[in-house]
């Protein structure tokens, strides 16, 4: 199979899980995971966006409580997974929204190629707009004005992959 089927296979088969083994990711498959993001396109290559990994399982536990509180429900908005990535950008950048979002979307896929499950959580403006989330950006020395884009939830899946959907009708409308 050629390189470009074998990523096209891999955006079509990729899935959101919610169900997570607490066992470890390895730090050589993190560390690749974590290099794809930093190579998604962003406007005008500013790099607006930085990544937060999250592998204390207290700061974990903390962030899935916080998120939880802004959620307005009880239990776990992280499904159980044992690592966190969050995904700010630097607001300065007019497109600092989309930066992150593309960022989000090739630590997911470059997880899905290494075996490792993914889920984009929300709310991550929320939790970094309140001290608790600028105190945690302070303990790592990030100044400016980041916003929350999401956090990339990232475990071993508990079970068997969620089966694709069907593709919704109207979906592309061509101009030929």
């Amino acid at each position: 199979m050629s390189q470009n089927c074998e990523m096209l296979s891999l955006i079509q088969s990729r899935r959101s899980i919610r169900r997570f083994r607490p066992d470890p990711i390895p730090a050589e498959i993190l560390d690749q995971i974590l290099t794809a993001g930093t190579f998604a396109p962003t406007g005008m290559n500013r790099q607006s966006p930085i990544i937060i990994a999250v592998t204390n399982r207290a700061v974990r536990d903390q962030l899935s409580a916080l998120n939880a509180q802004i959620m307005g429900r009880d239990g776990d908005p992280f499904y159980g997974a044992p690592v966190v990535l969050i995904v700010l950008a630097d607001k300065s950048a007019p497109t600092h929204v989309y930066d992150g979002s593309l960022v989000m979307g090739n630590l997911m896929l470059a997880a899905h190629a290494l075996g490792i499950g993914s889920c984009w959580i929300h709310r991550a403006r929320e939790e970094f707009d309140r001290p608790e989330g600028k105190a945690i950006l302070a303990s790592l020395g990030i100044q400016g004005d980041y916003e929350g884009i999401g956090h990339c939830v990232l475990g071993y899946p508990d079970g068997d992959l969620p089966a694709p959907r069907e593709r919704k009708a109207n979906w592309v409308y061509r101009i030929d």
